[in-house]
């Protein structure tokens, strides 16, 4: 069944009000007021396309699932987002919208469970997913409150803005703040570079980037009604989302949209080439058997013959990094003039402050399917970091290991590996933003580890995310959700609070976290107890800035 859009009609009764309201994530507790047991209180929002209505809970309106965007389905599919056409009346904001297509309809459904954060309990998919979702203190007070306006992990490929770990509610509460999550076009809908093809299609390597460009219109326009000022919007987002703020720092048509931007455990030097970009496109038609000449039938055909197609090329470039040379944002010359920072740092938005940083163990929460990674020994050890590092393996497990005392194959797997994903690239990328001379950088070392799976993710892949959206017990399931979390996401949510206010992190509950520089490289490590550390990592930095060859 296709998703609609529903106006809610004045005569809701109380049953069918909580009903729908349990589709959002919210608890009937939640959405009862005092002892009568009444409804929460519905909360009407104007926008520039019609008035919306949400919910309050807890003191914080929530709207969830306002269009954007126009449809994206036929003739609009590849093509750049557009304005969703005005309604009359007033639309209902209660149920998140679908999340972007991004299921193989050959595989089965994923496993139920997962440690994951961009992906656990969303809603179904649907090719019409420029929604995004609100939670504010108040409406049209004045308050001019900092935007908070994520970017969901996932790649350029999978993912979603409305999972319950991102969850806006703690985060508005807790900061005075307003919190926007969006839903975008991915993978094969959002990245598939038909422009070769026809002059029809000049956007399409990037549409699923222009998408975000056009939420952040939308928040420029419309989030004053919300309680928020436009003036003061910071980016942020993890993995795939830190990615997309990269990639944004580097588009001509976003500069002006943000003022802050947070990269947490999401690097990207570059992005897709022009000619990885084409080869892809001519790979995706080969395989529906369409000629060139035929480009738009692509927009005629059931998305599931699409979204096949594209999981038959992704299967046959196992290895290749899809965030590089997949069907990802697309340096093209006008939308993204060059790399985000190879072999330097863009200066299109070089007077945004930036915070940036990554985990120490990125990579345990990778091999949560790959139980032998966690049992290594010495052969196996050296087998896959050779496969990593080629000759420059050996030596780089002889660092690791006088460094890091006492600890297991495994571990020095981990740590070996995570550095070269996340670690070393994180650095770069922070000693090339601040090289451009025009605005702060902060960068930060997450330490802190997780009792869940027996203490063996230490300090995995998304561990970020709930401590920034003070969500740690909703992500119990990742954090533990014990005593020492609540103490952490007290400090860290209000860091990055603090950061999305002034463009500085600092508060009093963290040590003074100095300028990263290229002389000092100032970090703040972060634990349970966190300290600022100058090259927290000198000798390993030195040694994977070699083997990655980032002079």
């Amino acid at each position: 069944m296709a998703w609609s859009r529903p106006i809610l009609t004045p005569g809701i009764n109380r049953r069918d009000f909580l009903r729908r309201a349990s589709l959002v994530g919210l608890s009937s507790a939640a959405l009862v007021e005092g002892a009568g047991g009444q409804p929460a209180k519905r909360v009407t929002a104007e926008t520039s396309f019609g008035k919306v209505r949400g919910v309050e809970a807890g003191g914080i309106k929530i709207f969830k699932g306002i269009p954007y965007g126009a449809s994206t389905t036929g003739s609009h599919r590849f093509m750049p987002p557009a304005d969703p056409v005005r309604w009359t009346g007033v639309r209902d904001a209660l149920e998140y919208g679908p999340s972007a297509p991004q299921r193989d309809p050959s595989a089965p459904p994923p496993a139920a469970g997962a440690l994951t954060v961009a992906g656990e309990k969303l809603p179904a998919e649907g090719e019409d997913c420029l929604v995004l979702n609100v939670w504010t203190p108040a409406l049209n007070d004045n308050r001019k409150r900092p935007v908070m306006f994520w970017c969901h992990g996932g790649g350029f490929m999978t993912g979603s803005g409305s999972s319950p770990d991102t969850d806006g509610t703690n985060l508005a509460r807790r900061g005075d703040v307003v919190v926007v999550t969006i839903n975008h076009r991915l993978n094969v809908l959002g990245f598939a570079n038909l422009s070769e093809f026809s002059t029809d299609f000049g956007a399409s390597g990037d549409a699923g980037m222009l998408d975000i460009v056009h939420a952040l219109k939308w928040v420029r326009a419309n989030i004053a009604h919300f309680g928020g000022d436009p003036n003061t919007i910071l980016i942020f987002g993890q993995s795939g989302g830190g990615r997309k703020v990269d990639t944004l720092l580097a588009m001509p048509s976003a500069k002006g949209l943000f003022h802050r931007a947070t990269i947490e455990s999401g690097v990207a030097l570059q992005v897709a080439s022009r000619d990885v970009a084409i080869r892809n496109a001519e790979q995706l038609l080969a395989k529906l058997g369409i000629p060139k000449t035929e480009v738009h039938d692509l927009q005629k055909l059931p998305l599931d013959r699409i979204m096949t197609a594209y999981f038959a090329v992704v299967r046959e470039e196992r290895g290749v990094d899809q965030a590089v040379n997949g069907f990802a944002p697309t340096v093209d010359g006008h939308i993204l003039p060059q790399q985000p920072f190879a072999p330097t740092a863009s200066p299109v938005s070089a007077d945004v402050p930036v915070m940036i940083g990554c985990t120490r163990t990125e990579m345990t929460l990778f091999s949560l399917n790959d139980q032998a990674a966690f049992r290594l020994d010495e052969e196996g050890l050296r087998a896959r970091v050779t496969d990593l590092l080629q000759d420059r393996g050996q030596p780089m497990i002889d660092l690791y290991r006088k460094l890091n005392p006492g600890a297991t194959p495994s571990d020095l797997y981990f740590l070996i590996a995570s550095d070269y994903r996340y670690g070393a690239p994180t650095m770069k990328i922070a000693e090339r933003r601040a090289a451009l001379g025009k605005a702060p950088v902060y960068l930060y070392y997450f330490r802190w580890e997780t009792p869940v799976e027996g203490g063996r993710l230490k300090s995995p892949h998304t561990m970020e995310i709930p401590f920034a959206f003070d969500n740690v017990r909703i992500s119990a399931r990742l954090t533990g959700g014990g005593p020492d979390v609540a103490a952490l996401a007290d400090k860290v949510s209000d860091a990055w609070i603090a950061f999305a206010r002034t463009g500085d992190p600092n508060t009093p509950k963290l040590p003074q976290w100095p300028v990263f520089t290229a002389r000092d490289r100032a970090t703040m490590v972060i634990d349970n107890t966190s300290k600022v550390i100058n090259d927290p990592l000198r000798e390993q930095r030195i040694a994977m800035f070699r083997a990655l060859n980032l002079t």
